[in-house]
């Protein structure tokens, strides 16, 4: 696998430059090598590196200078990424997530793509979304890529309140609210399955590299799904069709 670049972040983290454009190939990319260093940090075999975190299209390593030198760690990892094939990790689970898909923003999205409201759904569900990162808030996924034509940018005012759950969409891509916050994305609909919980031995359900069907519901089940979660009668898990 090639490495673009290694870019020091202070004398803490370095990011490591796997891929230039976001999308399946980045992230199979970014997950192979994920796996590589991942196993690498658990034998010990890069010294004072203390965890890592991914991006679209990257890696970052944290370390403890004190216990690692930044130019050894680089070397190491470079060495270590050139024998990785950047397929050489097992495909991510395969979600189907109910979304109630009567979002405030569809109507507008109609008229913007020229397209009737049942299509916007009707094609939206059908697509198979990959989770390309976890970010912005706990959680949250950004997912792509959205059917052809179906790509808008962001809303030309956020709102100050997109409700928890909210699916969206916006520059090709979908996303899902974990939580109540400020947003500037196209809201199609509300899935009422958790993405965060604290007290979850993985605290985020979907991971990058997973991908997601949605499944379109009534607002009546959306609420009964959503009651028989909040009762622990189903559990957020099930709701996975393949395991890693």
């Amino acid at each position: 696998m090639e490495l673009i670049a290694a870019r020091p972040l202070a004398d803490r983290a370095v990011t490591f430059e796997l891929a230039t454009r976001v999308g399946p190939e980045a992230t199979a990319r970014v997950g192979a090598a994920q796996a590589r260093l991942a196993a690498m940090l658990e034998s010990g075999e890069l010294p004072g590196a203390l965890e890592l975190s991914r991006a679209f299209c990257s890696i970052t390593l944290h370390y403890d200078p004190l216990q690692g030198r930044q130019a050894d760690l680089v070397a190491r990892v470079r060495l270590a990424l050139e024998g990785t094939p950047p397929e050489a990790r097992e495909g991510g689970r395969l979600w189907r997530l109910p979304c109630c898909y009567e979002g405030e923003d569809l109507d507008d999205l109609a008229a913007r793509l020229k397209l009737r409201r049942e299509e916007i759904v009707t094609r939206h569900a059908a697509n198979e979304h990959q989770v390309y990162a976890i970010g912005f808030l706990p959680g949250l996924p950004f997912m792509g890529e959205l059917p052809e034509g179906f790509s808008v940018p962001r809303r030309t005012s956020p709102r100050t309140r997109v409700p928890q759950g909210s699916v969206a969409i916006a520059n090709g891509l979908t996303v899902i609210y974990p939580f109540e916050s400020p947003g500037g994305w196209h809201i199609v609909g509300r899935c009422p399955v958790p993405l965060f919980e604290a007290e979850r031995a993985a605290p985020a359900l979907l991971e990058a590299g997973d991908r997601v069907r949605f499944d379109p519901v009534s607002m009546k089940e959306f609420e009964r799904i959503g009651a028989a979660l909040a009762q622990g009668t189903i559990d957020p898990a099930s709701f996975a069709e393949t395991a890693r």
